[in-house]
């Protein structure tokens, strides 16, 4: 799957002392874009439109208590 954003890598620990939030938040980002791209995929191949796919996305996260980033 190409990638659709460069996400920086997290800074040496000479340069900077992290939280674990920060340390493990790039990842957590990069991994909520895939599944969102892979959500969207599915529902296109499935005949859905990209605005009916996000909104159903949207609709789950507001369900759930999760957020969509953009």
């Amino acid at each position: 799957m190409p990638k659709t954003a460069r996400i920086p890598d997290v800074a040496c620990h000479d340069d900077h002392v992290v939280t674990a939030k920060e340390a493990l938040e790039v990842s957590f980002l990069k991994l909520e874009q895939e599944v969102e791209v892979r959500l969207v995929a599915a529902a296109l191949r499935a005949g859905w439109s990209a605005d009916e796919a996000l909104d159903a996305i949207d609709q789950l996260r507001a369900e759930g208590g999760g957020r969509r980033t953009n």
